[in-house]
């Protein structure tokens, strides 16, 4: 008789499978009250599921690059994948929001309420940044409409939505970590103190083990949904603007912008809000220096700023007064190259240039990052072509710009922004509200909001309105079900 030697590698394949399935297990809700295998008191879980969609297209696009996921049939759908699982899952966690709300859970889980609270935050300033970083028209327009936001809140030097390259270390870094730690503190402490019992006394109830086979075939629905949602609507892509898209169109408001520049007379120049995020010399950065740099690298060519510069105050005056009543009153470029008004030769030569896609990656080369699109956007604000470009997609100047993500109908994005652009609207009108005081109720709000268990009479509105009943009726709970057969 021959002794059979036991399957070691098998045995080890089990071990591996059964100890990979415990530590699984160990994050799994077994009891819940016998409404909680509900949809709506199983969002967290799809919330998970929808994070991991996030990281793993992010990070894929995040090793293609913007060209990939912008002009590529591959990268498009990686990217209508990515938008529409954000989508998603703002939509779901405001819904989470709103059955804890309704539900009053606030009350008896304070933490874990305030710790939600901040996580809508940031998942809000999670989407805005991934907008600004796209590469289209609407991420310019997001990115402009955001600085302004930071600035009003006077924290635009430490948060630039037009510096991409810090934009991307916020987007995928910094804040998905917060996000994650976040959301795992969240999880445990649910998953210790267990889902939220009705506090009412006539909401009977009893407890049951979780369904973990229906949530994970609804975790195959959602995944499906998405999926579908990036075949049929793909992610708008709205060609960006550029400065030779500009000069090329309108070269007398290009021409008429460098000039303003010139005088420090520009939007840019003056902006003022809370504090001064743009204290660079627009004279230096849009004309001197890149002029500069194009007339040492021709030979031969003379500079007509130093000749310019070499005037007396009131010749200067003149040519600067000549300069603008010729552009304005749209004057030839070619022509003006040869002019003998200095000013007007060297303003033109930038708009050639700038016609020929030289100027802006001449503009670009001043920033120690080339990710950095601080002087672009503010020179295609300055223009206002920006503003008039952003009205033709339906993104109003008035509003934030979120509420619409390109310009195809269906694809309104970002909707929860809605009450804000409506304020900016309102308030447009009032000279002495600005972004500082938009941005400091926005922040007022959501202090009641974390802070809402402690707050009295607001934290009972719930109660009052009777709100639990959207969730807590015969059709969630089987007590109350079978309680209105009887009757």
């Amino acid at each position: 008789m021959v002794d059979k030697k036991p399957d070691i590698k098998k045995a080890d394949d089990n071990s591996i499978l059964s100890e990979i399935k415990s530590f699984i297990s160990f994050f799994y809700i077994k009891d819940v009250p016998s409404y909680g295998n509900n949809f709506f008191f199983t969002i967290g879980v799809y919330l998970l599921e929808i994070f991991g969609i996030l990281a793993v297209t992010g990070i894929i696009m995040a090793i293609f690059g913007p060209y990939w996921w912008d002009l590529t049939a591959v990268g498009a759908f990686i990217r209508s994948i990515h938008l529409w699982a954000a989508e998603a899952f703002v939509t779901l966690i405001l819904i989470h929001l709103f059955v804890q709300f309704s539900t009053s859970a606030f009350k008896n889980k304070k933490l874990v309420w305030m710790i939600g609270s901040i996580l809508l935050l940031l998942v809000f300033l999670e989407y805005a940044f991934g907008l600004g970083l796209r590469g289209d028209f609407v991420s310019q327009w997001n990115d402009k409409a955001g600085a302004d936001l930071w600035d009003g809140l006077g924290l635009g030097y430490w948060v630039n939505p037009l510096n991409n390259g810090a934009l991307l270390g916020w987007h995928i870094a910094i804040l998905p970590i917060l996000l994650l730690a976040i959301m795992f503190t969240h999880y445990m402490l649910v998953k210790k103190k267990g889902l939220n019992v009705p506090y009412r006394k006539d909401v009977p109830y009893s407890i049951v083990s979780a369904d973990h086979r229906t949530m994970y075939k609804r975790m195959v629905y959602i995944f499906a949904i998405i999926m579908l949602f990036a075949i049929f609507l793909r992610a708008p892509y709205v060609p960006p603007l550029t400065i030779q898209n500009v000069a090329q169109q309108s070269p007398d408001i290009m021409a008429v912008t460098l000039l303003n520049e010139f005088n420090q007379s520009s939007y840019t120049a003056t902006y003022f809000d809370t504090i001064d995020p743009y204290t660079f010399n627009t004279s230096y950065v849009y004309v001197v220096a890149p002029y500069t740099e194009y007339v040492n690298s021709s030979y031969g060519m003379q500079n007509l700023l130093e000749k310019y510069y070499a005037e007396n105050s009131s010749e200067k005056n003149t040519n600067l007064e000549y300069a603008f009543a010729y552009f304005e009153n749209n004057g030839s470029v070619n022509n003006a190259v040869n002019s003998s008004n200095p000013l007007i030769s060297s303003t033109a030569t930038l708009v050639k240039l700038a016609q020929g896609g030289i100027y802006q990656p001449l503009l670009q080369s001043e920033v120690a990052s080339g990710l950095n699109y601080t002087y672009t956007i503010r020179f295609l604000s300055d223009t206002r072509v920006l503003q008039s470009t952003a009205k033709q997609y339906g993104l109003r100047s008035t509003q934030l710009g979120m509420i619409k993500a390109g310009g195809v109908w269906w694809q309104i994005g970002s909707y929860w922004v809605l009450p804000y652009n409506y304020l900016e609207i309102i308030t447009s009108g009032i000279s002495w509200w600005g972004d500082l005081e938009n941005g400091l109720l926005a922040v007022f709000v959501f202090g009641l909001l974390i802070f809402l268990p402690y707050i009295p009479y607001l934290r009972d509105i719930p109660d009052k309105l009777k709100l639990y009943k959207i969730f807590w009726n015969k059709f969630t709970i089987p007590e109350l079900r079978k309680k209105k057969d009887k009757q």
